[in-house]
């Protein structure tokens, strides 16, 4: 069985955004070379989302932020192999990424799928979702952009909503106005394809709960 070609860091070096420094807001146009909207995904991991929603959406840059290198790498491999122009990968901290390298009112989307609960006690300030991250959320999202997340943890998904009602002015939107353009159906994928990460393909399967929510910037 043959194994897969390796790309090398230069043939993977045009989707790794390296973050300008903290006093430098990123230039959109600078990135991609054109004035499309940008929709950022936070925590990427493999890259499923991203790779179906470039392919879905060419006239739609996307931008990935993913705290780990290997996924980085991993995620810009299938995207280099597919010849992909639409979407760049940054390796940063996302609080610390938005607060110092992100204009505001930049995205027309943000999507968070299947943050790490970090289920320990003494690792909990490690959580994606603080009252700092969800200002940020909503000071990088353009009016009428959208928010959407997702998870498979009850109690989480509790303090996430609970968090973006208290700190921020984003709308929850009802139960199925979530779509995002990628599935017929967002609550029940109709395909293998449409499930919107690795994770909610392995959680779906094994027949557990999924709780999701969209909020709009009014």
């Amino acid at each position: 069985m043959r194994r897969a070609k390796r790309l090398s860091l230069d043939e993977l070096a045009p989707y790794l955004l390296i973050p300008p420094e903290p006093s430098t807001r990123i230039d959109w146009r600078a990135v991609f070379g054109n004035d499309y909207p940008v929709e950022l995904e936070v925590g990427f991991g493999k890259g499923l989302f991203l790779l179906n929603a470039c392919q879905a959406c060419p006239e739609v840059n996307f931008l990935g932020v993913e705290i780990l290198r290997k996924y980085q790498l991993y995620a810009a491999t299938r995207y280099a192999k597919r010849g992909l122009k639409n979407v760049r990968l940054v390796k940063a901290d996302a609080r610390e990424f938005l607060r110092d390298c992100i204009p505001d009112q930049s995205f027309r989307a943000i999507h968070v799928y299947f943050p790490d609960p970090w289920w320990k006690k003494r690792h909990l300030k490690r959580r994606l979702f603080t009252a700092e991250f969800a200002v940020l959320v909503e000071r990088t999202m353009q009016s009428g952009g959208r928010l959407h997340v997702v998870t498979d943890v009850a109690s989480y998904f509790v303090v996430i909503r609970y968090l973006l009602a208290q700190q921020t002015g984003l709308l929850e939107l009802p139960p199925g106005a979530s779509a995002t353009g990628l599935a017929q159906d967002p609550q029940e994928p109709s395909r293998d394809l449409d499930y919107l990460t690795n994770f909610e393909r392995k959680f779906r399967k094994a027949g557990r709960a999924i709780y999701r929510c969209t909020y709009v910037k009014t």
